[in-house]
């Protein structure tokens, strides 16, 4: 797709990969809302992305609200006049023996990463249909296609997107909203704590940069790409997962034992 005078919607616009990737694809012309719940940070990223000669408008919500969904694609109507295209991004993530794991830190990691994805989704389907054409983009992980050790939670929730962007694909099939679903392996950002990070290092697994992730993701973009797995081998291990499971849970049996020592 052409991404020039595209509008565009992008939750999680603050984090690491978003303040990127907003600012890749106003790059290519795109104007881009900003959707996150701290005024001052969007307030800053507004102001990076017009001092590259970017066009882009702010969305304050919190996506864990009630009725946030209609409020989202409400004011972004009201900024930006229409929408072309939602990027899904927002995100949490925990590095935690699931035994350990809390009930409010399930509910809150299926609410942020599944829960306010789909309904954010349902209601610009809906507006998308009206209008006679969209496209919905969701970054998901390599976590939602390999079940990864102490990220129980977190690979559930990955899971679900992809599976759901592959589903609302098929049913979508005959109208002109595409959709296209990104799956990055580990990426350096402030989600990754301490902890994580060291086991990262222990155990050489590769940490790709915001910046190459988000210029992927414009890539596939530009290429309307249905999917992208980003990274080797984990892409090759996600792939491999669905024929041999026994021997990826072989092959993960040391990673266990490495990340025991990080928790």
């Amino acid at each position: 797709m052409e991404l020039r005078n595209l509008h565009v919607v992008l939750t999680g616009a603050t984090g690491g990969l978003g303040t990127k990737l907003a600012l890749a694809l106003a790059a290519q012309g795109a104007v881009v809302g900003l959707v996150g719940r701290d005024p001052v940070k969007l307030h800053a990223l507004q102001k990076r992305v017009a001092a590259q000669g970017g066009k882009s408008h702010i969305i304050v919500t919190d996506l864990a609200q009630p009725n946030m969904a209609s409020q989202v694609l409400k004011q972004s109507l009201r900024e930006m006049g229409h929408v072309d295209l939602l990027i899904n991004n927002a995100g949490i993530i925990e590095f935690t023996e699931f035994a350990e794991q809390t009930e409010v830190s399930i509910d809150n990691m299926v609410h942020t990463n599944v829960t306010a994805t789909l309904v954010l989704s349902r209601e610009f389907v809906a507006y998308f249909l009206q209008r006679g054409r969209g496209h919905l983009a969701f970054v998901g992980s390599i976590f939602g296609s390999l079940g990864f050790p102490h990220f129980a939670t977190y690979c559930a929730s990955k899971f679900a997107i992809h599976g759901f962007s592959q589903a609302l694909r098929r049913e979508l099939v005959d109208t002109n909203i595409g959709i296209t679903y990104i799956a990055p392996r580990a990426i350096a950002t402030p989600m990754n704590d301490d902890r994580t990070n060291a086991m990262w290092q222990a155990s050489g697994q590769a940490v790709d940069s915001p910046q190459d992730v988000a210029d992927k993701i414009v890539q596939a973009l530009q290429k309307d790409k249905q999917e992208l797995f980003i990274g080797q081998p984990q892409s090759l291990f996600a792939w491999f997962n669905g024929l041999a499971p026994r021997l990826v849970n072989l092959g993960l049996k040391q990673q266990v034992a490495l990340a025991k020592k990080y928790l």
